[in-house]
């Protein structure tokens, strides 16, 4: 495959994860509402432009883009009934205890290190903005997977913002520990 053909392959698999989130009712602004959210208290002059910045740079990353096709393309399997009726029901009442959403996320959040884990772990818990809309909307349409995606992609992209801010400890102060720990022989 040349390199040319990769660069088509990769477009087309980004575009569809962000076709696919357009048709289930999140925008990207959406997404960055709540990277703001959970931003704006740590970052001077952070911008809406910023944050969706950030969320369109998580997106292009191919195992998330992996993670959003799969999650949503199950939510619409579920909707037309394709699983067992047992998985369906599971999966159209979002049952509490079945996991495998948060699990499929977890891909998307590690991109990011442990602070991506806990930055979903908390817009999960609150499920601010259209988390919260996704989560609570009572229709036809299969919402199971498409929250913690979502939750997931402003987790991920609050934690690019993070690590790209300048650390505030004084490692580089004080480069010399003040007390030698040199081991007596």
């Amino acid at each position: 495959m040349s390199a040319q053909e990769k660069l088509i392959k990769e477009s087309i698999l980004q575009d569809h994860a962000t076709q696919l989130l357009k048709q289930r009712g999140v925008k990207i602004e959406d997404i960055a509402s709540i990277v703001y959210d959970l931003q704006k208290n740590y970052v001077d002059d952070l911008t809406m432009e910023y944050c969706i910045e950030n969320v369109k740079k998580v997106i292009q990353k191919r195992e998330v883009q992996n993670a959003i096709i799969t999650g949503i393309e199950i939510d619409i399997a579920a909707e037309t009934g394709a699983f067992s009726d047992v998985l369906s029901d599971l999966l159209m009442r979002d049952e509490g205890l079945y996991g495998i959403d948060e699990i499929l996320v977890l891909s998307i959040v590690n991109v990011y290190g442990s602070i991506g884990l806990t930055n979903f772990g908390y817009v999960d818990k609150l499920k601010p903005g259209i988390i919260g809309k996704l989560n609570n909307e009572k229709s036809e349409q299969c919402n199971t997977f498409i929250d913690d995606i979502v939750g997931a992609l402003a987790a991920a992209a609050a934690s690019r913002i993070a690590h790209s801010q300048p650390t505030h400890d004084n490692i580089n102060q004080n480069p010399k520990p003040e007390t030698s720990y040199q081991g007596k022989h």
